[in-house]
């Protein structure tokens, strides 16, 4: 039984992930800041739940000593405090790679972002893209895999189910950058592509672009949003400098929606240029498909129950 240990496990991706390697029978270690984001796993029959400061160099050492598989889902939207982008996206995979060559640990696998380049107009995409070169100098020792996902929709996402509640309470929704366009991709799709990757040495060294089987605007996916609920709005697609705007204004909030460099992430295409996910043998869901089921349930499920419902419905879909 190999050993994998999971960073960001008590994450949206984290979770299902993490659901899917112990249902198929691996022994997973899921390294989290606090344990309570995890809870939900513990029940989980070959998951072990460990509270760790990734700060601590020694102390993660300790942790990943005895790992097979390395595989960092770490990433933030928002920089608040000591949790930057260059701390969490670029330092941190650096640092985990050192490790895990010193402790002579084969495989890695880090999630980083769709656009990521050193010339990308965000920090946040230009962080993802120092974190792949840091982890790439380590090569030489390690089987290295990084993905590339557009954004990323399930039961518990952040995307379509805050513009749900932004439809459910607001009369009109004024819509920054709207003509941004993503390619959405099911949390489920992207997991089978990490779980195929595995031990698949056709995968290493490689970058792996992930999206969704449509591209959309902005403005369609909240529309597709508001058709679902039967709660149609006006949507006021702002220009530019007023989309620059809103994000300052959301940035004073207490809990930060969108923020200066969100917009400046959207100011490239958030498309494949390759769409990877065929090569990884994963047939993509629309999000038609999935997106309605957990926008009109509101009744919780477990990571397990939903890998169960997830699979149960691919297996039906390919009879």
């Amino acid at each position: 039984m190999k050993k994998i240990t999971v960073l960001g496990g008590s994450g949206f991706v984290g979770t299902s992930l993490v659901a899917r390697l112990d249902a198929i029978g691996y022994q997973v270690t899921v390294l989290t800041r606090k344990r309570e984001l995890a809870k939900h796993l513990i029940l989980l029959p070959k998951v072990h739940v460990i509270e760790c400061d990734l700060a601590q160099q020694q102390k993660l050492k300790s942790l990943l000593a005895g790992s097979d598989i390395v595989i960092n889902l770490v990433g933030i939207l928002h920089e608040s405090g000591n949790s930057t982008f260059e701390k969490m996206h670029h330092q941190l995979p650096r640092r985990l790679a050192q490790l895990c060559e010193e402790l002579n640990i084969p495989r890695l696998i880090q999630m980083s972002a769709l656009q990521a380049s050193k010339s990308a107009p965000s920090k946040y995409l230009r962080s993802k893209a120092a974190g792949e070169e840091a982890v790439f100098e380590y090569s030489k020792k390690l089987n290295i895999t990084i993905f590339r996902p557009s954004i990323i929709f399930g039961r518990s996402d952040n995307f379509f189910n805050l513009f749900a509640k932004l439809v459910k309470v607001l009369p009109v929704i004024f819509l920054a950058k709207p003509h941004a366009k993503f390619q959405p991709i099911w949390v489920e799709n992207v997991v089978s592509c990490i779980v195929n990757a595995l031990e698949d040495s056709v995968t290493y060294d490689k970058v792996y672009e992930l999206g969704g089987p449509q591209v959309y605007t902005l403005q369609e996916l909240v529309t597709k949003v508001m058709t679902v609920l039967n709660k149609p709005r006006p949507i006021i697609g702002l220009n530019d400098r007023l989309s620059f705007l809103q994000g300052w204004a959301m940035e004073l909030s207490p809990i930060p929606l969108m923020s200066r460099d969100n917009i400046r992430s959207m100011q490239v295409d958030n498309v494949t240029g390759q769409n990877n996910a065929h090569a990884l043998g994963v047939t993509l869901m629309p999000l038609e498909a999935i997106v309605p089921e957990y926008l009109t349930n509101a009744t919780p499920r477990g990571a397990y129950l939903d890998y169960r419902c997830a699979a149960g419905r691919i297996i039906n879909a390919k009879r």
